[in-house]
């Protein structure tokens, strides 16, 4: 099993089983649907798991916790009362087949898979997770990658937006995946992007480089579970479609997975398990 065996298929069956009203307070028992099956998938990868946190935080726990460790993250709650196909069952989707092809070609990577509870409730599980679970864990994160909503494309003249302020050239299509990385993750951005071209050539990635602390200006860059980690100087990097920036589904009871692109979110998945798997051999 390699990159190249992830089908659109999968994808979308992942994105139909977890795609459901799932928030942590208003939809309890879907919640918790969702985080014991992405339990069972990653179990039945050959992953031990546990659930941290008051918020139930599911992690797997890496085979050799004192290696640098790569990060990979997603949350799985969603807004109340909205299924969250693309925010942010398509990120669920990417991460579990990461997660099955490392399993079967690489499983002695040093990485961790993250699935965040909490984050559509000001990121508390991600919070929770770098204030008080990783302070004492052992680990070393040299690389973390935040999946955000990185489903959904738009080939069409004028579906996408620009964020007012940002230092970003103006853009016209919704049509790549947009990574953000800060100061301290500017060599990882490097590699991604260089990855990118040599890995999913097919695959239009734009990176945008947050210099001297701007982040703190820019507040909408700030609003995924990438933030905790940049507050507590580890490098990470978020990846996402630009939700609502491209995406009119946005927190709507219309983000139903029939509105995903699934070639683009396998595209994306790929490039995942690329940087992964590279970073992983070094």
């Amino acid at each position: 099993m390699t990159a190249a065996d992830v089908s659109t298929s999968w994808l979308r069956e992942v994105v139909e089983t977890v795609g459901i009203p799932r928030h942590f307070e208003q939809q309890p028992e879907n919640n918790r649907f969702v985080r014991d099956w992405l339990d069972e998938q990653l179990k039945s990868y050959g992953y031990q798991t546990r659930f941290q946190g008051p918020f139930q935080n599911l992690l797997t726990t890496p085979s050799d916790p004192a290696r640098p460790l790569i990060l990979v993250g997603a949350h799985y709650d969603s807004k109340p009362q909205t299924p969250g196909a693309d925010d942010n069952a398509s990120a669920l989707a990417a991460l579990l087949a990461c997660a099955r092809t490392v399993a079967h070609n690489a499983p002695q990577t040093a990485v961790c898979f993250a699935a965040f509870n909490r984050e559509e409730d000001n990121l508390l599980g991600s919070k929770d997770f770098v204030a008080n679970f990783l302070p004492g864990s052992g680990w070393a994160i040299a690389e973390s990658h935040i999946l955000e909503m990185v489903g959904y494309r738009d080939r069409n003249p004028g579906s996408q937006r620009v964020p007012t302020g940002l230092p970003i050239r103006s853009l016209d299509a919704g049509d790549f995946l947009g990574v953000l990385g800060n100061r301290r993750s500017l060599r990882l951005l490097t590699r991604i992007l260089r990855c990118a071209r040599g890995y999913t050539p097919e695959l239009p990635v734009i990176g945008l480089k947050i210099y001297c602390g701007m982040e703190k200006w820019f507040k909408v860059v700030l609003r995924s579970d990438h933030a905790p980690l940049w507050e507590a100087g580890i490098p990470a990097l978020m990846w996402t479609d630009t939700a609502e920036f491209r995406n009119p589904h946005y927190h709507q009871p219309t983000d139903t997975p029939d509105t995903l692109d699934y070639e683009f979110l396998r595209e994306v998945t790929r490039l995942l398990i690329a940087q992964v798997m590279v970073s992983g051999a070094n």
